[in-house]
């Protein structure tokens, strides 16, 4: 069985992406990681290349800063990425550049990829989410947060990567852009038995507002960005709805970088700002175990 990472990357130092403890948790599980940088404002290429291993092979990428709906660029450039693994791969893992593996977890996620791997009705893997927030001890837990998705997809060139690279569809013939953003079909997976730790919204507030101009102009024009994300220097955390404690651990490869950027976020959790539609939401998630109209861009098999 042959299993080979992709992911995409642009601006990892001058955004503060976790990038390079990505692509660790992500290499004992695979015999390749594709590699797209794109040109970026800093040394994203020489620090990607400087990884100390013969698995990455790196693809330069130059994105088209001009394609501004519904973050379409992130999928063009991820099905980039997806173009470039070898054919002889059967299974392919996609991680983003704030997403991490746990090592407790490699193991599971290889049996599932072994016991499914003759089963071409099942077409990707399902991953649970631990979405942090603010700071390294507190996770969303509202609806706002999507609570799975899909990782691990089969080598089959009719999966492509959709929407703003979120998850993946199957298309009948290479689709537009817009086919991206509104076709395809829903792929059937099966659960990996695995989580993703995204840490995304995990920066210093001034990393953080950087980030948000450059996410929303690959939706938004400038006249919205000026008057939703403004001129601020850092970004405002406390605006969330609701979040709780982490008593997990994370994985081992976070553990530097968590001691030395953890800075301090308070957060009252006596104090959710919860809507009376959350608290249903809550309250159907707690007693049922699901959410009413939770999106779900695949159909468990």
């Amino acid at each position: 069985m042959k299993v080979v990472g992709f992911t995409i990357v642009r601006n990892a130092i001058k955004l503060d992406y976790p990038v390079m403890e990505s692509l660790a948790s992500l290499l004992p599980l695979c015999d390749e990681v594709i590699v797209s940088v794109g040109k970026s404002d800093d040394d994203t290429l020489n620090l990607i290349k400087s990884i100390p291993t013969d698995k990455i092979k790196v693809i330069e990428s130059v994105w088209d800063d001009s394609l501004r709906k519904g973050g379409v660029l992130l999928a063009i450039e991820t099905n980039k990425a997806l173009d470039a693994v070898p054919a002889d791969a059967d299974w392919l893992v996609y991680l983003q550049a704030d997403e991490v593996l746990h090592e407790r977890d490699i193991a599971s996620i290889k049996e599932a990829m072994q016991k499914w791997k003759d089963d071409k009705n099942v077409e990707g893997l399902l991953f649970n989410y631990r979405h942090f927030y603010g700071s390294y001890d507190y996770v969303g837990d509202s609806h706002q947060w999507y609570r799975n998705d899909i990782r691990v997809i089969r080598n089959d060139k009719h999966i492509r990567s959709y929407k703003d690279a979120q998850g993946f569809r199957r298309f009948g013939k290479p689709p537009t852009n817009e086919e991206l953003l509104n076709g395809g079909e829903k792929l059937k997976v099966k659960p990996s038995g695995a989580a993703v730790y995204h840490y995304g919204w995990v920066k210093h507030p001034e990393f953080q507002q950087n980030k948000q101009k450059s996410y929303h102009k690959m939706w938004h024009e400038d006249a919205w960005l000026d008057k939703n994300v403004g001129q601020a220097t850092e970004f405002d955390y406390t605006t969330i709805q609701s979040l709780v404690k982490f008593t997990g651990q994370h994985p081992a490869i976070m553990h530097p970088r968590i001691k030395m950027k953890n800075w301090e976020f308070i957060y009252d959790e006596n104090k959710k700002k919860l809507t009376l539609k959350e608290r249903f939401f809550k309250f159907t998630l707690s007693a049922f175990g699901w959410r009413p109209g939770e999106y779900k861009n695949y159909k468990l098999v």
